[in-house]
């Protein structure tokens, strides 16, 4: 049966004056699963795009801070002592550095780690045809 999820895009913004930014990540809650989960993809090329001087590595050790957090435990500070739902608000909390969530999105799913996959496949990576890394 299908139950509730919330999911937030997260986005690069190299420089946030510009306003610009690139998908790099999906976090996804589902309450009702115990599911709290994030996948990411980071494309180098298009990051160099927007900011040559950006280093990638600065970028994927926030990237997987996230994904720290949603496992929870020690390894993710103390957030990551938080509960589930809570994990997830702080992740998804408006902020103003370089990874950024977008609004909060809702949906159905029978499978959450499925349609997280899904997710990240359909708004992160590149659309077919375009080149990425």
């Amino acid at each position: 049966m299908s139950s509730l999820f919330e999911y937030a895009l997260l986005r690069i913004v190299p420089r946030p004056e510009r306003g610009e930014s690139i998908n790099a990540g999906v976090v996804l809650y589902a309450p009702e699963n115990g599911f709290l989960g994030a996948r990411v993809h980071l494309d180098t090329e298009r990051l160099r795009a927007l900011d040559p001087g950006m280093d990638p590595e600065t970028v994927y050790a926030h990237l997987r801070a996230v994904i720290l957090v949603c496992r929870g435990g020690p390894e993710a500070g103390g957030v990551g002592m938080l509960p589930p739902r809570q994990r997830f608000g702080q992740l998804v909390a408006p902020r103003s550095t370089v990874v950024q969530p977008s609004s909060v999105h809702t949906g159905f799913s029978d499978d959450p780690e499925a349609t997280l996959e899904h997710l990240l496949r359909v708004m992160v990576h590149p659309p077919d045809g375009e080149r990425g890394t």
